[in-house]
């Protein structure tokens, strides 16, 4: 088992060094953005470089060595019909030295250093969506039981939860602003103002309050969206396997229709909800993009907005490692809950 891990694991690596790699390498065709972002004092507001032209091509080459552009992009480069070797002094193999230690550069925009501001986002993002992805497994996983348990509510229950699962999240995250978050209906959590709310002087007990009243609709708004499709699918599979001769025959035996379906058709049911869950997740990322900026939550979904829009790479190849590794790790997760479902899996050797 412990081989097995290893070499998932090693897979893993692999996968999300190549996904960040090629992302690096696409988001170096396009330096003079980063030139024009890194040089704020040497611009107006029309964009347009200001001073002698000696000054402004000063400034530029400036720039492009403070920010490792003035060497070649990678190993090996083609230039007038022939290939060169350039050694390790190269803007690929600087980043990965840099990326292995946990160093992502700096923002374009900000010179802020994106492993900063990736770790000042999560405090935002992961409970976001962990909690959302915790509450809609849970929702689902009992609604799947009842539903089961109690055939004549499927029916109503299924159009409802296909009703819901046709609404767009935007939709969603509106409809639960305007009905809990408006003085025109019931204000009971708030819209926005997370962060000024956060950096007021206040005792431990009152920030985190704030901080779940705030958070409360986000999740919410997550939640609903990714439960329709958990349980449906969980509702599915126990119909299918109560109708299995090893559930009729432990119904033969005595058992109630609600031990039939905990001890015997749950396990086996669980097993296509949980692929589900891994691929819930990137799901959940995306979705905290719309709930982030519908709310005004400054988190992982919102930095990648602002940073795609301004086209600051850096910051993006963080984003996208960061969110690489949590959808493959995702995965691996999946790999093991499914042994734990069902002991009929085997370790691989």
């Amino acid at each position: 088992m412990v081989k097995w891990i290893g070499f998932r694991m090693l897979r893993t690596a692999i996968a999300v060094w190549a996904i960040a790699s090629v992302v690096f390498l696409l988001s170096r065709q396009d330096t003079a953005r980063a030139e024009q972002l890194a040089l704020p004092d040497a611009t107006d507001l029309s964009g347009y470089a200001v001073g002698t032209p000696v000054a402004r091509q000063a400034a530029r080459e400036a720039v492009r060595q403070r920010l490792g552009l003035n060497l070649p992009l990678f190993y090996i480069s083609r230039a007038a019909g022939k290939w060169y070797w350039n050694g390790l002094q190269n803007q690929y193999h600087h980043w990965l030295r840099r990326a292995v230690q946990g160093d992502f550069g700096q923002s374009f925009r900000t010179s802020q250093p994106v492993t900063e501001a990736l770790l000042a986002a999560l405090p935002y993002s992961l409970p976001l969506t962990g909690t959302a992805l915790l509450l809609a497994a849970g929702a689902a996983l009992a609604m799947g039981q009842r539903l089961a348990a109690r055939p004549r509510w499927q029916q109503p229950v299924r159009t409802i939860l296909a009703a819901l699962q046709a609404l767009p999240l935007f939709v969603v995250a509106l409809i639960l602003l305007l009905a809990f978050a408006n003085p025109e209906m019931l204000a009971w959590f708030p819209a926005y103002g997370l962060t000024q709310s956060v950096d007021v002087e206040l005792s431990v007990w009152s920030r985190t309050s704030t901080y779940l009243m705030h958070m409360a609709l986000p999740v919410i708004a997550l939640a609903l969206t990714a439960l329709p499709e958990l349980a449906l699918q969980l509702d599915a599979a126990l119909t299918e396997e109560l109708r299995t001769d090893y559930a009729t025959t432990a119904r033969a035996k005595g058992l109630a229709e609600g031990v039939v379906i905990r001890r015997h058709a749950l396990r086996n049911a669980l097993l296509p909800t949980l692929t589900q869950l891994a691929e819930l997740l990137p799901a959940l990322v995306g979705g905290a993009v719309v709930v982030e900026v519908v709310f005004a939550l400054p988190g992982m979904g919102r930095l990648l907005t602002e940073a795609a829009a301004a086209r600051d790479y850096p910051v993006l190849v963080g984003g996208v490692l960061l969110a690489g590794t949590a959808r493959l790790l995702a995965l691996l997760l999946a790999d093991l809950l499914y042994f734990w479902a069902d002991p009929r899996i085997r370790w691989p050797s």
